[in-house]
């Protein structure tokens, strides 16, 4: 059976505060915030995957941090799944040897300490019986989502996104739908700021639950929201939970696991 933990799921950090990353089973991250600190070195070296929707810090600030920590120990490289566009801000930007060293060339570029593996929409990857395909977003820097497949049902992680109709396209293909964690950053009060940044507050969440097919409305689907900022998630939650969506809609704990 698959299992994804929540490592961190919020939208800033301090106190118990972590940014987004999830572990699936041992060896697989989604997305590399600060989550990923809470993870002891053997955990640390159980990883060799790591899926990322979106290049901003919050979401990939750890595996800089994670691939100087194992290097040397983890006997094989670490792949880094994104979009072809993702993988060059992480190149250009951050594994640049001014930001940080470029494990891709370390210690040379035929044994590196790190890989990189292009995605694309729709394409799905297998790993072992688990299968995760990139699904459409709409943020302010190119960014996707992931269906996570189990043996028995499935995942949507939308990660950082507005309103997307390109999504709900896929989302309701999807059958034995099961749980879906979908990004709220901001207040209705937000609502401009929310706008500019490409995230969602209540009022956008609303429009794009709505966009959902019948039958995952009338199905159990679980919705999980996720990256509320710290010291709002309780307005937050309290806008949302003014209208009846019809569905059961609860904010994404640190720690909260998911059986797939």
């Amino acid at each position: 059976m698959t299992q994804l933990k929540v490592l961190g799921c919020s939208g800033g950090i301090g106190g118990e505060y972590r940014t987004t990353s999830l572990l699936l089973d041992q060896d697989v991250l989604i997305d590399a915030g600060s989550g990923v600190s809470d993870l002891s070195m053997n955990e640390l070296l159980n990883i060799s995957h790591i899926f990322v929707t979106h290049s901003h810090l919050d979401h990939i600030a750890f595996i800089p941090l994670l691939l100087d920590t194992v290097m040397g120990i983890h006997t094989e490289p670490i792949t880094v799944y994104a979009t072809k566009e993702t993988l060059s801000i992480l190149k250009e930007h951050i594994f640049n040897w001014k930001i940080w060293p470029d494990f891709n060339a370390i210690p040379n570029s035929d044994i590196p300490f790190l890989r990189y593996q292009e995605i694309k929409l729709g394409q799905k990857v297998m790993l072992g019986k688990r299968k995760i395909t990139p699904l459409p977003a709409h943020h302010v820097v190119p960014a996707v989502g992931y269906h996570i497949e189990g043996a028995r049902q499935s995942l949507v992680y939308t990660g950082d996104t507005t309103t997307c109709d390109a999504l709900w396209h896929e989302v309701n293909k999807i059958s034995r739908l099961k749980y879906l964690i979908i990004e709220t950053a901001f207040s209705n009060d937000e609502f401009e700021l929310a706008t500019i940044s490409k995230h969602l507050c209540p009022s956008l969440l609303l429009q794009e639950l709505a966009k959902l097919n019948a039958a995952h409305l009338a199905s159990e689907l679980e919705v999980y929201i996720t990256h509320l900022k710290p010291g709002e998630d309780v307005h937050i939650m309290n806008e949302i939970a003014e209208w009846d969506m019809g569905l059961p809609i609860k904010a994404l704990s640190r720690q909260q696991t998911f059986e797939l």
